[in-house]
């Protein structure tokens, strides 16, 4: 095993009572001469929007992150249902306790993630491996580790259709690996050989739904399922993929716990990931772990008492989140409406066989195109107090943004009061 510290003793001089005191009140001078300069220069600190009580018309909202915040309110209602206790002596170990080829997986999530995806009926888990990882960020590096030809004379290209999710570029180019790099729009991509295709559906940032665009031989596909949820979209029908990614925090709202998980049918490429992690973190964190369990938990059962009862008294996690994004939606298309400076996307309807109704796709983030001569969509948000991530971002042009449609009542409300107010010119045509 490893050496982490070594101790060392440091021998002591001996002094007497007299020369104690004296230290004794110099360090008394020093501790109060410490807390007045504390009292009277409060350090820099990063406040937290939970922290905030700035609410005032002149607050900047920043919708640049999708930051889950708006299923506090779910939370907080659950209480005691969704707290976590872990002795001290639990999970001391690098290793859980199950079989899994994961080594790191605990039991317990593990269960939980088969049952939730059993009672939403998103995707298909019979003859899969689940390798769990720091959110599905990691996950994605360690599936393009796995997926690269590791004899490939060039890195392999990954590329994935435009607007694709802003961060696979500096993911594939940040380490500058031998074995993968961002080879662009996937539309576009023409070269010959190995590559990598991210698929993201439905899409971040315009919530379309996507298939592989590129379709040639020699190339392999991740399909990237953040947001294939009830609450975001229709679930038609379980994902059937060789390797799926999903995250607890577009699923539960916990984005500070760091969890996703991975589908994957093939076993060399299971091992693979499992030995990037191991490399990368040494496994994930345990606490984590169990927390996601138990949220798991807490929302497996919510479904299940809600499809039990007639009275509709019983709301499950995916109602409520499926009722607050319906009307989210209504909100910012009356808005755009309003105002007349931007246009959203349309999406189709189909029936989704979880909530058992036909329903919409209710995107994570507000795709706003800017129609009137402007430019720079994201400069023109900023001027009114909007931060949201520029259409150059995702590939596209400045004249799109994007804006989470995932933070709290008081944000959300102040976006549609300020995108209602913005006005394209009297002469513009539409």
């Amino acid at each position: 095993m490893f050496n982490f510290c070594t101790c060392v003793n440091f021998k002591q001089e001996s002094c007497s009572d007299e020369e104690q005191h004296r230290n004794s009140l110099a360090r008394k001078r020093d501790l109060k001469k410490s807390i007045n300069e504390t009292c009277n220069n409060p350090p820099l600190t990063l406040v937290s929007t939970s922290e905030r009580r700035d609410y005032g018309e002149d607050r900047v909202i920043n919708l640049d992150a999708g930051d889950p915040t708006m299923y506090e309110t779910y939370w907080k209602k659950m209480g005691k249902k969704a707290t976590v206790v872990i002795p001290g002596w639990r999970s001391m170990s690098y290793y859980s306790n199950g079989r899994s080829l994961c080594w790191f997986l605990e039991p317990d999530l593990c269960q939980q993630i088969l049952r939730l995806h059993r009672v939403v009926g998103n995707a298909i888990t019979e003859g899969r491996y689940i390798i769990v990882g720091t959110g599905s960020s990691q996950l994605i590096l360690a599936a393009l580790y796995a997926l690269s030809p590791p004899d490939s004379s060039e890195p392999t290209d990954v590329v994935s259709a435009v607007p694709y999710y802003s961060s696979y570029p500096s993911m594939c180019d940040y380490l500058k690996t031998s074995l993968f790099k961002w080879g662009g729009d996937a539309h576009t991509y023409e070269k010959e050989g190995s590559y990598i295709e991210i698929v993201t559906s439905p899409n971040n940032p315009d919530g379309s739904l996507r298939e592989p665009v590129v379709n040639r031989s020699g190339g392999a596909v991740l399909h990237d399922l953040a947001y294939y949820w009830p609450h975001y979209t229709p679930i038609a029908a379980p994902a059937d993929f060789d390797l799926s990614l999903f995250t607890a925090s577009k699923c539960t709202g916990h984005a500070g716990s760091r969890i996703g998980w991975a589908l994957v049918k093939n076993p060399e490429i299971a091992m693979k990931m499992v030995k990037f992690i191991e490399l990368n973190t040494i496994g994930v964190s345990k606490d984590s772990q169990l927390r996601t369990a138990r949220m798991l938990s807490v929302i497996s059962d919510s479904c299940e008492q809600a499809g039990s009862t007639s009275d509709n008294r019983s709301e499950s996690f995916y109602g409520f989140g499926h009722r607050l994004m319906t009307e989210r939606w209504c909100r910012i298309r009356q808005a755009v409406k309003h105002g007349g400076m931007f246009t959203l996307p349309d999406f189709p309807t189909a029936y989704c066989n979880f909530l058992n109704q036909p329903t919409e796709t209710r995107p994570a983030f507000a795709w706003l195109k800017c129609e009137d001569e402007e430019e720079d969509c994201a400069g023109l948000l900023r001027r009114h107090k909007i931060l949201g991530r520029s259409g150059v971002s995702f590939g596209c042009s400045p004249k799109f943004v994007r804006v989470s449609m995932m933070d709290r009542d008081d944000n959300f409300d102040l976006l549609v009061q300020r995108i209602s107010k913005i006005t394209a010119a009297p002469n513009s045509e539409h």
